[in-house]
């Protein structure tokens, strides 16, 4: 058995002692590619990713509180309207609220915000990981701890992937144009969901450890909302998916949390 060791603390030390899944879900405001982007409506659903993403998370058993940070007041509008202890909204620093900010900066942000434990890190811009694939996510994590230090979602690249000069995933010299399915597999980080303890951002100053455990999702469910025909595709696929038509102004809860299409969703 793999023991890891951060801060003289072990992952399964830290798991004896602290059996809880904290999310970090960041949301600021100023969305340059979409206005509005996390609060604008959404398949008729007011209060749109932003709205979604919160109740699919309050909804799984597994995750104990939901830290969001922005600087947007819509989101915090939206957060205080959702009827539970599990969401608590801490004020983003503009200086970590801009388009510049990296990530690296709000990765060491982090630990000075979440209590210990083990921190579950995504997005609203992922829609269709619902509850039970944030389920199967966590689980899957505390199933591999001995074994992997953290876990991210990947998707599946099986296709010519090339740097400026020759391809990288498969040798011309055997075979200038092999099947694809002979291509050898890479892993896409989707950026769906990252989960690591509290003592691995603060020791590594980053959201995955030295070992992270790759946890496969399909290229539908891991669709990420990053341009606005993004937005467009997503709005269409969540009508398709909850069966909703274009007049409908304001699904039900219970459909939003509830009507997703799990078959052979994670692969």
């Amino acid at each position: 058995m793999i023991s890891l060791i951060y801060n003289n603390v072990t992952i399964e030390d830290e798991l004896t002692m602290k059996q809880t899944v904290n999310v970090f879900l960041p949301m600021r405001a100023g969305s340059e590619r979409i206005p509005e982007k996390n609060t604008k409506t959404f398949s008729g659903i007011k209060g749109g990713l932003c709205r979604i993403k919160l109740e699919q998370l309050v909804k799984c058993d597994l995750v104990s509180k939901i830290f969001v940070s922005t600087n947007d007041k819509e989101v915090l509008k939206i957060s205080k309207s959702i009827n539970t202890n599990k969401i608590e909204v801490i004020l983003r620093p503009e200086e970590l609220a801009s388009s510049s900010t990296s990530t690296d900066d709000l990765i060491k942000y982090v630990p000075n915000i979440m209590p210990e434990g083990h921190i579950l890190w995504t997005h609203v811009t992922s829609p269709f990981i619902d509850t039970k694939i944030y389920s199967e996510i966590i689980n899957s994590y505390f199933k591999n701890i001995k074994y992997f230090d953290s876990l991210m979602t990947v998707t599946k690249l099986q296709k010519f992937i090339w740097n400026d000069n020759e391809p990288i995933n498969y040798d011309r010299n055997l075979e200038k144009w092999p099947r694809t399915q002979t291509i050898k597999n890479l892993w896409e980080v989707n950026s769906g969901a990252f989960i690591a303890s509290k003592s691995i951002y603060k020791q590594r100053l980053d959201r995955i450890g030295d070992n992270p455990y790759l946890f496969k999702l399909s290229d539908e469910i891991s669709f990420d909302i990053d341009w606005l025909p993004d937005f467009k595709i997503a709005e269409t696929l969540f009508y398709s998916m909850y069966n909703i038509s274009n007049t409908d102004k304001y699904p039900s809860k219970s459909m939003v949390s509830s009507n997703y299409l799990h078959t052979d969703q994670v692969v």
